[in-house]
């Protein structure tokens, strides 16, 4: 099974590419952040006419998740547990089923800029809502992956320039130290554990000529519970999409299972 994470920078604004990307790649299953559209306005016709069941959680104007997947999606879940107050939409998961049973969780967790400040407490509130979710994922011993936009440059390889990030909230010390809490209950960073070394990344800004300076960071994940990881083939990131015709900020980050 190959699933892919995506954060597509808007549905709306980037459908042709989406599109195109889904008719020539075929994932199996793909996930999608910043969908920046509302449920009922999601343009669902021509993700299901390449053969996608769909599930969305989305916001208007930004923010919002999706899972796509050629298999069908049950026990659909919305939103991260742990604060009911919480009405950004950020999280989504469902159960996958091919050869096995398929945890598939959806993320895009907050920016936090400017840090410090209220954003980046809402981001470390919400990554420890991620580490209980998580641990219950570990603790129910099946094979499960949480994919997305981490919003987290994990190690100083995982940027062109990582003294320019030192303050941001994506790179400073109680972010990543978060992120390895996460980690260390038991999860597989994937990319991590068939690629080594810098060079590697998944987002370039729009300005600045970021892109073509290859000026990047890693911060689109894939994290994968042990009965997960056993199962996993392959991982690699598209760099070339953010070559193409009016591209996401983003890449897509794919997985390959036996499964």
């Amino acid at each position: 099974m190959r699933i892919a994470t995506f954060n597509i920078n808007g549905v709306k604004a980037r459908i042709e590419t989406v599109l195109g990307w889904l008719e020539r790649e075929a994932p199996d299953v793909a996930v999608l952040q910043e969908i920046k559209s509302v449920d009922e306005a999601f343009p669902r016709a021509p993700f299901e006419d390449l053969g996608y069941n769909l599930e969305t959680h989305g916001q208007k104007g930004f923010n919002g998740v999706a899972i796509l997947s050629k298999y069908p999606l049950e026990d659909v879940a919305r939103g991260l547990p742990g604060d009911d107050g919480d009405d950004q939409a950020r999280w989504i998961e469902a159960t996958v089923v091919g050869k096995r049973a398929l945890r598939i969780c959806c993320l895009y967790l907050p920016n936090g800029n400017p840090a410090p400040g209220p954003k980046y407490d809402y981001k470390l509130a919400w990554m420890e809502r991620l580490r209980l979710r998580a641990a219950a994922l570990i603790a129910e011993e099946t094979p499960a992956l949480m994919l997305g936009d981490y919003n987290v440059i994990p190690q100083a390889e995982d940027a062109a320039r990582p003294e320019a990030w030192e303050t941001d909230a994506l790179y400073r010390p109680e972010t990543r130290a978060a992120f390895r809490r996460v980690l260390n209950l038991g999860f597989t960073e994937a990319f991590r554990a068939r690629r080594q070394g810098g060079g590697h990344y998944s987002f370039w800004d729009y300005q600045a000529g970021a892109w073509n300076r290859n000026d990047g960071i890693r911060i689109d994940h894939a994290l994968l519970t042990p009965q997960a990881a056993d199962l996993m083939t392959e991982c690699w990131i598209e760099t070339d999409m953010r070559g193409r015709e009016k591209p996401s900020d983003h890449v897509p980050v794919w997985v390959e299972l036996d499964a």
